[in-house]
């Protein structure tokens, strides 16, 4: 990364998508730096020696602008003297701070909608005059704050895009960040190059360096452990962690027990060849038991945290180790409510479902605001094998949260066939195979015919869908053959199973898992 890249700064407001408009930003070239809304005007100057600002965006957010305790948008801000963008919360707030008119929309809008386009220039620049958007707001700008002009308007926001071109001020209702707007990319490159002259010279690559940089530091002479699960987002971490310490540096795989057919035993054979300090931690029997008669999903996944941390903690007093090392990404930090503002849409076990007490001088996330595909890239970048750099993503908590309901053996048993039995079939039958494909055993069970007879047993639900970034995702359209197969094998392979149902449920409004 060259000494001061040009930078676009977005404040986060506890928008779901915030680190997703630092992607886009980062898929065009050009460097982005996620910031609170609370900076202060010393932190800014900071920024600035550090990095060439050229621009920021407000981004979405769950209060309304109105509200006593709203988050707020501090004056140095506009002192930068650089082009401004709100988007959904950010551009209610910008109206509103500015003199409109901002109200409870008498309709919300969420999901896809449509947007007229008056004026099609400037930041809509080479944009149709009826465009698809994806809304996700209660509230809605009523009437544009002096200086400013009306860009678009929908059904039920009258300001849906406006603009103050002599101060560079911009304004859009609708999210250019999600893939279900099509001319989400053609809005940013009309900020980025047109409005704020930035230069695309910018790579995830550029962040390994100052990821080692950042672990040497914050090791210092210590030792650390890597939480290792042999996805790819560990595996970059730990790789990371090994260039960084060397042999002070121990993975620590964990069998808990959770895992897909022969995934453990494919792990370890993997890790086994590497030159570091490996540990198997066999935890399989004190996971079930912390999990007997759990059936709540944020009980389990807060389980499952203390129990990992407990075994890192042992772990790490046994080599000698200080530090905790871990592979989390952006989409697990931004769903367990990470940020000033955000709401808890799950908590993961690697964040929401660590204990504030910890036996560690530290918890290092080196890949912390990174996305799975820029995660990949840099996993090519350390020459990771082939087999970790596609692994489909699997969440930490493993089959426990495809599991509905209560944990038990007998349940394991069925789902881990019923998985091998999808992505055999998947994998197998498909060219190109989803980004991600699973089976999920529910809690309920319905009537079946079995040989003539009535049956009454579980259903298992297939989910396959197609995201780059796992913020948001389509379920894949899967053959009617594919589907069929699939079907046919587990209600015949497995004799419990009377019931295949297939999600087709788009994140949002759903998540990918399903717990």
């Amino acid at each position: 990364m060259s000494s001061r890249p040009d930078t676009i700064l977005i404040l986060d407001f506890g928008g779901q998508y915030c680190h997703l408009i630092g992607r886009r930003i980062r898929e065009k070239g050009v460097y982005s730096e996620i910031i609170s809304p609370g900076v202060s005007e010393k932190q800014l100057q900071k920024l600035a020696e550090r990095f060439n600002i050229k621009g920021v965006i407000l981004s979405g957010g769950p209060s309304s602008v109105y509200e006593r305790n709203a988050p707020r948008l501090p004056k140095s801000v506009f002192h930068l003297g650089v082009p401004i963008l709100g988007l959904c919360y950010g551009h209610q707030l910008l109206a509103y701070l500015m003199g409109g008119k901002v109200v409870r929309a008498k309709k919300r809008e969420y999901g896809i909608s449509f947007a007229k386009i008056k004026k099609a220039g400037g930041i809509l620049k080479g944009l149709k005059k009826r465009e698809r958007v994806w809304m996700s707001h209660g509230d809605a700008v009523l009437s544009c704050p002096p200086g400013f002009r009306v860009l678009a308007e929908t059904k039920n926001a009258p300001v849906a895009a406006m603009a103050n071109s002599k101060k560079n001020l911009f304004g859009i209702q609708w999210h250019p960040e999600v893939i279900h707007t099509p001319s989400g990319n053609k809005i940013f490159e009309n900020f980025l190059f047109n409005i704020c002259r930035c230069k695309n010279n910018w790579q995830p690559i550029n962040l390994v360096n100052q990821a080692i940089k950042e672990i040497k530091k914050r090791v210092g002479a210590s030792r650390a452990i890597v939480a290792l699960s042999g996805g790819v987002d560990s595996s970059v971490a730990t790789v990371l962690g090994s260039h960084a310490l060397g042999r002070r540096l121990t993975a620590v795989f964990v069998d808990h027990g959770l895992m897909r057919e022969g995934e453990s035993e494919q792990i370890i054979n993997t890790f086994k060849k590497f030159d570091l300090n490996f540990i198997l931690a066999r935890e399989k029997m004190n996971f079930l038991k912390a999990l007997r008669g759990v059936k709540n999903p944020e009980r389990k996944r807060k389980i499952i945290g203390r129990k990992f941390i407990k075994t890192f903690e042992k772990i790490a007093k046994r080599v000698k180790a200080d530090y905790l090392l871990q592979g989390t990404i952006y989409p697990d930090r931004i769903e367990s409510g990470h940020s000033q503002g955000s709401v808890v849409i799950k908590t993961h076990h690697n964040v929401g479902g660590i204990p504030s007490q910890l036996n560690f001088k530290g918890i290092i996330e080196p890949l912390k605001d990174l996305y799975k595909d820029e995660v990949r890239k840099i996993a090519k970048e350390l020459n990771l094998p082939k087999s970790i750099i596609s692994r489909q993503p699997f969440p930490g908590p493993g089959l426990a949260i495809r599991i509905i309901g209560e944990v038990t053996e007998k349940k394991l048993k069925i789902l881990r066939r019923a998985d091998k039995i999808v992505r055999e079939e998947i994998e197998s039958e498909i060219k190109k195979a989803p980004w991600q494909y699973f089976a999920v055993l529910l809690d309920e069970k319905t009537t079946g015919v079995q040989g003539d007879k009535r049956a009454y047993g579980n259903v298992i639900a297939v989910r396959a869908v197609e995201s780059r970034e796992a913020m948001t995702a389509n379920f894949s359209q899967l053959p009617w053959s594919v589907l069929e197969k699939i079907s046919s094998r587990l209600v015949n392979e497995i004799p419990q199973v009377t019931r295949v149902v297939y999600d087709i449920t788009n994140k949002p409004p759903a998540t990918i898992e399903w717990e």
